[in-house]
C-alpha cells in the first residue's frame, strides 16, 4: 500500500523542533525543501539516513535547499538523536501524525509476520512554492541522500 493521494502542493504546516519551538513551513518560502519522513530516532537505518543527509548539508545549502526530517518521535528524543550524532539537518516532531497521515506516509507495514502501522520511509522534494516536484516511496537508505541531491540539482536546472 503506497501513498494513496499525492498533493501537488504541500499546505503550510507547523511542527516542533528539538528545542520545542514551532517551526513553520512558511518560513522556508523561497527555498527548496527536502522533506523526508522516517520511522524512529536512533535505529540503524534512520541514523544512517540522518547522517548521510547531514554529511551533504553544505551541498544542499549551496542549492538553497533546507533538509527536514520528520518522525512521530517526541522533541526530547530528537534532541538526544541530534546531539549524539552531531546532526546538521532540521528534525521535526509529529507525534499526533497530522502531517504524516495527511501525506499518506502512515501505512500498514509488516515485520516478522506481524502487521502494524508505522511511517513508511518517504522523501519529497518541494520547490520554493511548496509544489511537490519529486517523491521516493519505501526508501532504501544506502545512497539515498546522494540520489536526492542529484535529483534536486536536475530539477533546479530544468525548471
Amino acid at each position: 500500500m503506497g501513498i494513496s493521494f499525492v498533493p501537488s502542493i504541500i499546505d503550510d504546516f507547523v511542527l516542533k523542533d528539538y528545542k520545542n519551538e514551532d517551526i513553520k513551513s512558511i518560513d522556508f518560502r523561497g527555498k527548496w525543501i527536502v522533506l523526508y519522513f522516517y520511522p524512529k530516532d536512533g535505529t540503524a537505518g534512520c541514523t544512517k539516513e540522518a547522517n548521510d543527509f547531514s554529511s551533504l548539508i553544505d551541498d544542499f545549502l549551496k542549492e538553497e535547499t533546507v533538509v527536514i526530517g520528520i518522525s512521530p518521535d517526541k522533541t526530547e528524543t530528537h534532541k538526544k538523536f541530534i546531539l549524539k550524532n552531531n546532526l546538521k539537518i532540521i528534525l521535526l516532531s509529529d507525534p499526533e501524525k497530522v502531517l504524516i497521515e495527511k501525506l499518506g506516509v502512515w501505512q500498514l507495514k509488516q515485520m516478522y509476520g506481524k502487521q502494524y502501522y508505522g511511517v513508511s520511509r518517504t522523501t519529497f522534494i518541494l520547490d520554493s512554492e511548496m509544489n511537490v516536484r519529486y517523491i521516493w516511496e519505501k526508501v532504501h537508505v544506502n545512497g539515498h541522500a546522494q540520489t536526492v541531491l542529484e535529483k534536486l540539482i536536475e530539477l533546479k536546472t530544468n525548471k
